[in-house]
């Protein structure tokens, strides 16, 4: 099975390619650039290095949300005129599901958190067994008060991981009751492997969608959008 892996959910832009479960190449970036200036290079790049002929995918894999909603845009066009072009399906990957299984291994119960600003976050509450992501509860925005509340309440001993550690980092340490670890540097953001890995499980399983039909799970409205409504509000 062979799986182009693309996420942009973030401020992190990273592709790769898995062959049989073999990480054959991934590309990332954690850099101030637009997605829409690095994506394509990066894949043209990891293509170009490997020899890779596009045309033997089975099908290419997109972190389909939360996040930042330019990103996500740039990532699902991306992934849709690859899929269209070449004929090939598309597996939706939750991000927070992603950014979980990247710490494939752990027996803590794993949150991953994505600042969503305004002292809320994108997450999650997974664990994983034997390389089964089993979703304890299931993507969603939450005050970080919240979650950690949530978090002290089952008393398991956890780990965090993603953009929203830093952000909310004095937080976390003045409230989790419990034992915790926040994730070292590599692991602590979007990996493409983590997107491909977790791609092959559903595809196996039918997970598969048409390029056409994909759309991306914003999960709420564009700041934008939210400052739109508040000065409709102000007028009314």
């Amino acid at each position: 099975m062979k799986i182009l892996a693309i996420d942009s959910s973030s401020m992190v832009a990273t592709v790769g390619i898995l062959d049989n479960e073999v990480m054959v190449a991934e590309y990332t970036v954690n850099y101030k650039k637009t997605h829409s200036q690095t994506l394509l290079p990066m894949i043209d790049e990891i293509v170009r290095m490997t020899d890779f002929d596009l045309n033997e995918l089975d099908a290419i894999a997109i972190s389909g949300g939360p996040g930042s909603f330019t990103g996500l845009r740039i990532g699902s066009a991306t992934a849709k005129g690859l899929g269209l072009a070449l004929s090939k399906p598309l597996i939706h990957i939750p991000t927070m599901d992603a950014l979980a299984y990247n710490m494939c291994g752990t027996q803590r119960l794993i949150c991953p958190l994505m600042d969503a600003r305004r002292n809320q976050v994108y997450t999650g509450l997974y664990h994983i067994e034997d390389r089964e992501l089993k979703v304890e509860l299931p993507q969603s925005t939450y005050d970080i008060h919240e979650i950690i509340g949530m978090i002290n309440q089952r008393g398991e001993d956890v780990v965090f991981l993603g953009d929203g550690v830093c952000a909310h980092k004095e937080t976390i340490e003045a409230e989790t009751k419990i034992d915790y670890k926040f994730a070292s540097a590599h692991m602590n953001m979007a990996r493409a492997g983590a997107v491909g890995a977790l791609a092959e499980i559903y595809y196996d399983l039918g997970k598969i969608e048409n390029a056409s039909e994909h759309t991306p799970d914003y999960l709420r409205k564009s700041q934008a959008e939210r400052e739109l409504e508040e000065k409709q509000k102000s007028l009314n």
